[in-house]
């Protein structure tokens, strides 16, 4: 099975989860608090920041011609109106990588972390940000543009509200039963977190917090959103295309949303909408004249008649607890198609698994659903898998292999696996 010439086959990174030293960011300040929830700090990460070329020419030389990748903001911004011309080139270098080796860059402004000085102002709740992220993105726009064909403007918009969801269903829970299984809870959000441990700091955390951020409840991108913030996601997205589209009118502009394959059991169907109402619908009218969106799946999510269900018993779970279920992109593609009619591009997909075979197993049946739109005419222009090395998937820390390629923690010595020249054997 072969895909087209032009269709991208890549794999994907964020910034803060492989460079290191990400010393300017919210992330870097959380993961050093006396009682964190991280379960260890990122320190240098992978070191892609200074091993960049080695990890693109080894992605080009397994056959895959599309790496995605995020700018850091809390680099290029470090204070407030302040910016590093050096960590501008930094990303001017790696772009021109990327054309060294024939592989198109696909670059996300903002992927999870933000500068300090951001939360410091309110974050994610606060109107100023949406001019923060507009002044932001028209210089870093204004600087790597010209080099650029796309750009995911904000990485999983609608992660606030998965999350909200989620932490309102942990306190019920909570309430309801002396002891929860915090387990099953981090098995139903696409991002490493740590819910038993931050219930455990939370009375802590308010007063580190309150030291670091000045708030006891800092509102970092990562935050149960309110239905104000999350609309603010949206104000800010639309403030950071027209940006771009004023520069350069022929980029292709989208933003990444998180999807999970929603399907109802016999009494689950109004679980199941809403939750569809939450992760796209009520998105529709502030992305409709996007470029492209960014889907990002990993599994399914099961509702029956009580709502939300466990994976079905006997299920194969991944390293994050969550079903594996390979199937669940091409429903993703299908359902997401029906109302977006714009391109569709995926931008993450991928499990974290401690045996290659399983990941082998599970790209060759999500792509054999993504040709199967292609065959149905969807315009699904690329796939990245995630991710494209093991790296420090948040909360979780290094414990999650997600990668195509294994890193030793002690030497950083780079190993490709078996399904990084398997996911490039398929590119046209």
């Amino acid at each position: 099975m072969k895909f087209s010439k032009d269709f991208m086959i890549g794999a994907a990174t964020a910034a803060h989860q492989v460079e290191g030293n990400n010393t300017h960011s919210d992330y870097w300040l959380m993961e050093k608090l006396p009682h964190t929830s991280f379960a260890e700090p990122s320190g240098i990460a992978c070191d892609h920041y200074n091993r960049y070329e080695e990890d693109i020419k080894m992605l080009a030389e397994a056959g895959l011609n599309a790496y995605r990748f995020s700018i850091e903001w809390a680099r290029i911004e470090p204070e407030e109106n302040k910016f590093d011309e050096n960590e501008v080139q930094h990303y001017r270098d790696v772009i021109a990588c990327c054309r060294k080796y024939g592989v198109e860059p696909v670059v996300t402004l903002h992927h999870f972390t933000s500068p300090a000085w951001l939360i410091r102002k309110g974050g994610w709740e606060a109107e100023s940000t949406v001019e923060d992220f507009r002044k932001y993105t028209r210089y870093i726009i204004g600087k790597l543009g010209s080099e650029l064909r796309f750009v995911c403007t904000i990485n999983e918009a609608n992660m606030g509200l998965q999350l909200a969801a989620i932490a309102k269903r942990f306190r019920m829970m909570a309430e309801q039963a002396a002891k929860m299984n915090a387990k099953k809870a981090e098995g139903s959000v696409q991002v490493g977190m740590n819910f038993e441990k931050m219930m455990e700091n939370m009375k802590f955390a308010a007063m580190e917090n309150a030291q670091t951020f000045g708030t006891p409840d800092p509102k970092i991108f990562v935050s149960s959103r309110t239905e104000d913030g999350d609309i603010l996601v949206m104000k800010a997205h639309m403030a950071a295309k027209e940006e771009i589209k004023k520069q350069f009118p022929d980029m292709k502009v989208g933003l990444t949303l998180s999807f999970h394959d929603l399907q109802a059991l016999e009494g689950g169907e109004a679980f199941r909408d809403a939750a569809w109402n939450e992760e796209l619908l009520h998105y529709l009218p502030y992305i409709k004249d996007d470029d492209f969106l960014g889907v990002q799946n990993y599994t399914r999510t099961l509702y029956g008649p009580q709502g939300q269900l466990p994976a079905p018993q006997g299920a194969k779970l991944t390293q994050m607890d969550y079903e594996f279920y390979p199937e669940a992109l091409e429903h993703v593609l299908r359902k997401v198609h029906e109302e977006f009619k714009g391109d569709l591009i995926v931008t993450e997909n991928g499990v974290a698994v401690s045996d290659d075979k399983d990941r082998v197993n599970f790209i060759e049946r999500a792509l054999t659903g993504v040709k199967a739109c292609l065959e149905d005419g969807l315009p699904v222009k690329g796939y990245f898998y995630w991710s494209l090395m093991d790296n420090f998937e948040w909360q979780k820390g290094y414990s999650q292999t997600f990668g195509l390629v294994a890193v030793n923690r002690e030497t950083m010595e780079r190993t490709p696996k078996e399904s990084l020249a398997y996911l490039g054997s398929f590119r046209g």
